[in-house]
């Protein structure tokens, strides 16, 4: 009897586990919803002394962070002031206020838990305050205190020039930063984008440059202010006023970028460096934002370097043949002025010459050859359905919507993204291919042992140029 048990447990149990398998479903024939996202609603005032306020409530913690871009930047920086910028961005950070030397201002940061940061770009610099909701008010004043009257300490001055001196003393120890560096200034000869810091220019920065700078970008008109956390928009709006209200510019913002520079011929920069890989790094001119084209380069940079493992150039150099542990492309679509493309690797020495050769290869095919449906279907849903996690948090959403309107995007373009790119067809990415794709015309800076391919970069077809990297003193 027992035997008979167990022989109906058996057959019972089979056939319901052959019925649970038929009916699974295999997992490339599963079917989702069209992935669906609104961008969240964001609060915009403007105050009376133009400043630009821009808030995310959200009172699930009771933090608050703090955003404020302000126009300016290294673009604007003189060739013969170049690091002005980064110079000027560190010292505000840690020279103190008219009303708190550099400890005291320290020590309240750190009793609050407080954290300030300022960093200079392009196109601006930025200051970020994340701190608890209950010291927002003292955290204000001590914002508006350093917007108003940074103190421009002699001693962290010093200080400053000090770390940017060590580091243009090492900017030869590291193979990424001498191409990025070489790859820029090929790129962008005599221009701000290309040009620099050096320790005679570094040596020259006084406090006066530092005052001259402050005040003619650190004006009201000239703040766009990003807010999110444990806040009301009539509360923050107050303290603004109170502490902001009787601000005003004093002078009027005018802007004239640099013009950029014709774009060079192609050519190999060969940086010798006794190291047993070569960085490879190579570069050719851009787009700017406002390039119709923009979101059908997204697509065919995704397919061609752009996209991990999806990506030709990662599946052609380091899977299908093993020379490199990385390689891609993108472009770094400019703000105002059109950047560059950029596509890089590092190899082994020995292969250095036939991951350039393959890098210009795959290059060259995106113009000469159609993608096929499934890698544009797959770049398309990969781009479409990563937009999202670009807003992972309150102040994620609202630091963006600043930035967008701060560098004059249009107003619909989160809202118009998915559909641009999804819109992207076949012949679209093979035109903006043979558009925006030069591999002919492509810097390519090599820094490795060069002894061990010199030999052999005729082969390349390209004009080869030594740098001779300094030595540190």
């Amino acid at each position: 009897m027992r035997y008979f048990f167990y022989l109906v447990a058996v057959l019972l149990f089979s056939g319901c586990g052959h019925t649970f398998l038929n009916q699974q479903v295999r997992p490339d024939r599963l079917s989702y919803p069209p992935l669906e996202f609104s961008f969240p609603e964001v609060a915009q005032q403007q105050l009376d002394n133009g400043i630009r306020l821009y808030l995310k409530e959200d009172h699930e913690l009771p933090l608050v962070e703090i955003t404020l871009l302000v126009e300016g930047g290294s673009i604007y920086d003189p060739l013969d002031k170049t690091g002005l910028s980064q110079f000027f961005a560190k010292s505000l950070s840690t020279g103190g206020t008219k009303n708190l030397s550099p400890g005291q201002l320290e020590a309240e940061l750190e009793a609050m838990a407080a954290i300030l940061t300022v960093s200079s770009s392009s196109y601006g610099y930025e200051i970020d305050l994340s701190l608890s909701q209950k010291d927002l008010e003292r955290g204000i004043t001590i914002l508006v205190d350093l917007l108003q009257h940074p103190r421009f300490d002699v001693e962290r001055m010093e200080l400053v020039r000090s770390q940017m001196l060590e580091s243009i003393h090492r900017k030869n120890d590291d193979p990424g930063s001498i191409a990025g560096r070489l790859l820029a200034g090929a790129v962008y000869p005599e221009h701000p984008f290309g040009a620099y810091p050096t320790a005679e220019v570094v040596s020259t920065f006084s406090r006066n440059d530092l005052r001259e700078l402050h005040q003619h970008y650190f004006q009201p008109q000239n703040f766009w202010l990003a807010v999110s956390g444990d806040i009301k928009q009539s509360e923050l709006v107050a303290l603004l006023k109170e502490k902001l209200g009787d601000w005003h510019s004093s002078e009027n913002m005018i802007r004239e970028l640099p013009l950029l520079p014709a774009a060079p011929e192609g050519r190999i920069l060969l940086a010798d460096k006794k190291i047993p890989q070569t960085t490879i790094l190579m570069g050719h001119p851009g787009i700017d934002k406002n390039n119709p084209d923009v979101s059908a380069l997204r697509v065919a940079n995704y397919i061609l370097g752009g996209g991990g493992f999806n990506s030709r150039m990662m599946r052609e150099v380091r899977s299908n043949r093993g020379l490199a542990y990385s390689v891609y492309s993108y472009f770094k679509v400019g703000r105002q002025l059109e950047e560059m493309f950029i596509a890089g690797s590092e190899t082994k020495c020995e292969s250095t010459v036939e991951v350039v050769a393959l890098m210009q290869q795959l290059i060259q095919q995106m113009r000469d050859e159609p993608v096929s449906i499934a890698e544009l279907d797959l770049a398309k849903k990969s781009l479409i359905n990563s937009f999202v996690f670009a807003f992972s948090d309150s102040h994620s959403v609202v630091s963006r919507k600043v930035r967008l309107n701060f560098y004059n995007y249009p107003d619909n373009y989160l809202e118009t993204y998915q559909q641009k790119i999804d819109s992207v067809t076949v012949a679209d990415v093979q035109r903006v291919a043979r558009q925006y794709l030069h591999p002919d015309n492509l810097q390519i800076v090599l820094v490795g042992n060069s002894q061990l391919y010199i030999d052999s970069l005729e082969t390349l077809g390209l004009p080869v140029e030594n740098i001779k990297l300094e030595q540190p003193q």
